[in-house]
This record gives structure tokens, sequence and C-alpha cells, in this order.
């Protein structure tokens, strides 16, 4: 038996992927604990989970698109994460004593104090993030990451000359994706590209499955957390779209509760969180259109279920273009996309089979990664120091 200590941020997206991999792990026969900000660890990780916490911490939400959406995320969020995190993180290590660390890209804390203990430490990739180099055409972009990097490796007291990024572990790389979602990512040994890590979740007794009418298609929209204004607006431009798809089309949208006006028609189904892989394991979704975050977009096209992309910030772009290049689904602009735009396009990945069928082709590749499975004799390996296969 080994003890692994998985440290994520307190993003239900980053959660959910780490958890299917700690439970099979414990499956195994192995030990696993957390550390993150207890207040949304618990919650989602249940009263089983062992949950060291780091404290909280009010950080500025993520904001902005394109490179103004990186800025917010690392000088928002993953920095001064990073700063608040490394101490409590150090102290979590020395008395738990793992033999090993999974570490989520937006963590380098974890980094840093496993490298600091002479730990080893696997990276968990749950969205593209740096892995596919979506940035690698703006050097000056990827120097300034590489800045902040180094800056923190400086203040955790580390050698410059032992300096490794701490977004890549050289030992091992799990990322929740495939080559079909990552263009001409090269093949490396430290890489294990396990696919989606289809996590089972408890189902959501309070969703109306009533509402669903099986003689309709059905559409979920998911575009992630979103408060903002333009977010609400899209939303609603959505919702215009879908009047316009015609009685053969129904929704399912997952919206924060005044997002959109409440007199909406019979065929529009507004929830807070939808449960998007009971929905998907059921059958029960004939299209997804979300903002081309990983975990969504591995568990739609896992279930063989085409995409309308609308991508909003971070990783989202690149993902959306791999998804649309491939032929699984089609983009829209977030921003400025009219309804008729969006009813368009949803109509084309509804109504040609070539998107479900490439959907259903490329969601086999991603399978065939081993999801949890794959992740955890990896990391069993990363513990034992047996030699790593792609």
């Amino acid at each position: 038996m080994s003890r692994f200590l998985l440290v994520v941020p307190p993003l239900t997206g980053h959660v959910n992927p780490a958890a299917g991999i700690a439970n099979e792990l414990i499956a195994r026969g192995h030990e696993v604990a957390w550390s993150g900000t207890e207040t949304v660890l618990e919650p989602l990780l249940g009263p089983d989970a062992l949950v060291f916490g780091t404290g909280n911490r009010a950080f500025r939400a993520l904001g902005g698109h394109g490179l103004a959406s990186v800025r917010s995320l690392w000088e928002g969020f993953i920095v001064p994460y990073s700063k608040f995190t490394t101490k409590p993180l150090d102290t979590v290590v020395r008395e738990y004593r793992p033999d090993a660390l999974l570490v989520d890209q937006h963590t380098p804390a974890g980094a840093l104090i496993a490298h600091r203990h002479g730990l080893p430490w696997a990276t968990l990739a749950p969205g593209a993030m740096e892995l596919g180099r979506p940035y690698r055409a703006l050097p000056e972009v990827e120097a300034w990451m590489t800045g902040h990097l180094e800056r923190l490796w400086e203040r955790a007291r580390l050698p410059a000359v032992e300096y490794t990024d701490p977004r890549f572990s050289p030992h091992l790389v799990v990322a929740t994706t495939g080559h079909p979602l990552l263009g001409d990512l090269p093949e490396l040994p430290q890489h294990a590209l396990v696919g989606p890590v289809l996590t089972e979740r408890p189902a959501d007794p309070t969703f109306p499955w009533e509402r669903l009418d099986p003689g309709r298609r059905t559409v979920l929209v998911t575009m992630g957390t979103m408060s903002d204004v333009v977010g609400a607006d899209f939303l609603n431009r959505t919702v215009q779209a879908l009047a316009r798809s015609g009685e053969g089309v129904q929704a399912v949208v997952a919206a924060s509760a005044g997002a959109l006006p409440a007199d909406l028609p019979d065929h529009v189904v507004v929830v807070e969180r939808a449960p998007i892989l009971e929905l998907l394991s059921k059958g029960a979704l004939d299209a997804v259109l979300c903002h081309g975050g990983m975990n969504t977009v591995g568990e739609s096209l896992a279930h063989g279920v085409p995409l309308l992309l609308a991508p909003i910030r971070n990783d989202q772009p690149f993902v959306a273009q791999q998804v649309a290049e491939a032929g699984a689904g089609l983009r829209v602009p977030f921003t400025r996309a009219a309804p008729e735009t969006i009813a368009e396009r949803l109509r084309r990945v509804l109504d040609e089979p070539s998107f479900r069928a490439t959907a259903t082709l490329i969601g086999r590749q991603l399978l065939s990664g081993g999801g949890a499975v794959a992740a955890a004799e990896r990391l069993e390996a990363l513990v034992t120091g047996s030699p790593t296969s792609p």
C-alpha cells in the first residue's frame, strides 16, 4: 500500500477527474489524502475523504477574453494561490508523509513542496492549459508565464540550478485528454493521455426528467461558472436561437438563478446544475453546447455526442479548435454570435450525421487511454520506480 497526496485547486472541474483517480487508487488498496481549500473540497468529496485544509481566502474572479483572461488566470489565481498554500502544504507533507503527490497544473505549490522533500510527483492536467502549447506562436506570453513560475521557485527557496517547470512533472504527466484534442503534441514517455475520467456521481433526485419529451431531440447548454453580464447575455441569445430551432428540439440549460427570464417556453428546462454524466449515460442528449472545457468536451465525445462550442477563455479556444478541425462539432464566437448564427450551427450539428459519427470515433479513441485505471497504474509505477510505458 502507498500513500498519495492529491493537491488540487478549489475548482469543481478539476476536483471531479481527480476524484475518479482517487477512487481507483483506494479500490486498489492505497491510501489517499487531499490538500486544498477545505470548504470547497469537503462538500465535493464527501465525509469519507481525508482532507488537509490549506485555509480559505477569496481570490479575484477570472475574467476577460483572449490574453486578458490569461493574465487574469495567472495573476488573479495561480500565482497568489500558490503563495497562499505553499507553507501549509509543506506542513501537510511533513505530517502525512506521502509516498507521492498528484499535483494539478493550477497548483504549482504542490510541485515546489514535492521537490523540496525529494518526493516523486505527477502532474494532473484536467485541461489543455499549456500541455499542447497553445501560445507557442506567442513566445513573449510563454516567457511571461515562465517568469512567474521561476519567481515562485525562488520564493520557495529552491536551488536555481534544479529548476523544473512546476506545470510538467519530469516523472509523469496524467492528462485527461488524448491526441485528437491536442494537435501535434510530441509523444513523450512521461505523458499518460488517459482520456476522460468518467467519475460515477450521485444521481440528482431534483432533476425534472418528466419534462423531457422523448419525441424531441435534446440539447444540453452548459457554459461553466459564469456570473458576469456577458455570460447571461450569451445564454439569452442561445434561448432565442432555440426558439428558431423548431418544435422538435428541446433544451436543458444550466444557469444560475436569475440569469434567464422566468417566462420561458416549456421546451426549455432551466436548472442550476445539470447532471451531465447521467444525461449522457442515459442517451438523453443529441448535442451539447458548451464553453469548450476539457471535462465537458471529453465526457460528451466519450458518449458519441457532437458539440457546438463557444469558447470563453484560457485553454477553451484551443480545445474548441481541435474539436472543430476534427469534425466532431462546430464553434461560434462567444461574445458576438447572433441568435441566427447559433441556431444555424446548432441545426447543422443536430442534422448532419457526420458530426455524430466523428464524435463517436474520437470518443472511442479517447476512451482507449484507459481513464482512471490507466492513471492509477502509472501512479503505482511512479512510486515503485517501475519503467513507465506510453
